[in-house]
């Protein structure tokens, strides 16, 4: 019987977040790990769920491949760069609601799609495999192509690959090449994850049916838009149906809200083929972890 796996491609980064008096707390986070993070909690034994990335040889790359051992991740496609270090940010709050500052520009991730045979192979070996817009906007151009080109062929070969925008204007060189770039990854995916108010600035859509339109216009087959506290609109082919958030009260901390939801709902996809089920257990997973602070919660 085949291995089932799950392969995340993309950057995890050492987290400095507000503590009590002034301090900082040191943890370890990154948009596509924090949803390996909670797809791992929700799949069964019968699944590895593994981590594509690149970490330095030094100190805190070492504790960071530590941590990921701890928590369930097969660390067995990270490499190990010397002369690099993992990325860094900050996390700024106002009443639940978060900005940060990195510094991330010699991160070891930038090249991870670098060497192509081991790319090939990784996602060769998946069943399911998820990224996002930030993987592409840290990798050199022929780098992020070349991950989309193995995508493509994941796709074609009747693997799960799933895309989560999650668009950070900064990290590109401008905007037509990231509209240019989300739109070849969203025609390499099976399922997309944008979130509303990302497509509403980055691309000027006016409407939820306008984001999904666009989606379904490059190529991906379901499009699950998440829009915060409000409705969760699916549209699979033709079809389009909407899911209800339930409100919480007094949320502590939104980051990583994102990234939960997509872990929760890619564990329970993978393993149901069930949308509302999976769009429910996102939901349910996103409410627990905005009543706690930082991107990561047990």
């Amino acid at each position: 019987m085949q291995a089932k796996i799950l392969v995340g491609v993309g950057e995890c980064m050492v987290e400095l977040a507000q503590a009590d008096n002034g301090l900082l707390r040191k943890s370890f986070a990154g948009d596509v790990f924090n949803t390996l993070w909670y797809a791992r909690a929700g799949l069964d034994d019968s699944w590895t769920t593994r981590f594509m990335s690149a970490v330095g040889t030094d100190t805190v790359s070492g504790e960071m491949l530590s941590f990921f051992e701890s928590a369930g991740i097969d660390c067995s496609a990270i490499q190990r760069l010397e002369n690099r270090r993992p990325g860094l940010y900050m996390i700024h709050l106002d009443k639940g609601e978060r900005s940060f500052s990195y510094w991330r520009e010699t991160s070891a991730a930038r090249l991870l799609a670098a060497d192509r045979r081991k790319l090939a192979e990784t996602i060769e070996s998946a069943s399911a495999i998820y990224f996002s817009g930030i993987t592409l906007a840290i990798l050199p151009q022929d780098d992020a192509l070349a991950l989309i080109d193995c995508l493509k062929c994941a796709r074609s070969k009747g693997k799960t690959v799933a895309f989560d925008s999650n668009i950070r204007p900064a990290l590109w060189q401008n905007p037509e090449q990231m509209k240019q770039m989300m739109h070849l990854a969203a025609g390499a995916s099976t399922i997309c994850l944008p979130s509303c108010d990302d497509e509403r600035h980055a691309f000027g859509d006016a409407t939820a049916d306008a984001v999904l339109a666009r989606y379904a216009a490059a190529g991906a087959d379901t499009i699950v838009l998440k829009d915060g506290s409000g409705d969760v609109v699916v549209r699979s082919g033709e079809r389009v149906s909407r899911y209800r958030t339930e409100h919480v009260a007094n949320p502590v901390d939104t980051t990583g809200a994102g990234d939960s939801f997509n872990g929760a709902f890619l564990a329970e996809f993978v393993q149901t083929n069930n949308i509302a089920k999976a769009v429910e257990a996102g939901q349910k997973c996103a409410a627990r972890v905005i009543r706690h602070h930082g991107a990561l919660v047990s």
